[in-house]
């Protein structure tokens, strides 16, 4: 059994729920795994002195839990997948999906990646799109300009200067347009061989 590890990260608000959840109804036996499930309770969220709690960093998340869900993942799958579509490799594949803001900053991560996809937005599309979501705790008035934008820009630099085989998506153009991307990508990624 092959498995294809798929990293789906960027800007908040970017999209990336969405097209996880669609690829996963387009790629048979594909599953998700969301980085948002994995938030460490409110009282256990550093708070910096203007009052705003830090979500927007690696400290904020259960990141050993996430890592250990993937490697579980990865051990427990079946005989049963996606064909590859060549009938002489005729070799099944599943297919994980990890979604989430802080994927490629986290070093314990960056083996299991087969590929890596980048939101990006524009900061005044991502204040728009962030101001029409409810979260809890509810951002505060400030919050996306002082904590939440400057941790994307952040994190989204160390990964221009450190890191390479991300692919950047623009999260302007349409969920489509994005999705046939991605699409098409994982299916010429699955039609190389694997080890």
């Amino acid at each position: 059994m092959k498995t294809l590890v798929v990293g789906l990260g960027g800007v908040t608000n970017g999209g990336k729920t969405t097209l996880a959840e669609k690829l996963k109804k387009m790629l048979p036996n594909c599953d998700v795994i969301c980085q948002d499930d994995f938030f460490k309770p409110e009282s256990e969220v550093e708070t910096d002195e203007r009052g705003f709690k830090l979500y927007d960093v690696l400290d904020a998340l259960y990141m050993d839990e996430l890592v250990g869900s993937i490697h579980s993942w990865l051990k427990s799958r079946t005989s049963s997948g996606v064909v590859t579509g060549e009938p002489q490799k005729n070799t099944e594949v599943c297919i994980l999906i990890v979604e989430g803001f802080l994927l490629f900053n986290y070093e314990p991560l960056n083996e299991v990646w087969n590929r890596r996809y980048f939101l990006t937005l524009p900061y005044e599309e991502c204040k728009r799109r962030r101001s029409t979501r409810v979260y809890q705790p509810a951002d505060k008035p400030g919050y996306f300009d002082g904590h939440v934008w400057p941790m994307y820009l952040k994190y989204k630099n160390e990964l221009e200067e450190s890191a390479s085989n991300i692919v950047y998506l623009d999260g302007t153009k349409s969920q489509e347009e994005l999705l046939s991307c991605m699409y098409s990508d994982i299916i010429q990624e699955l039609k190389k061989p694997r080890e």
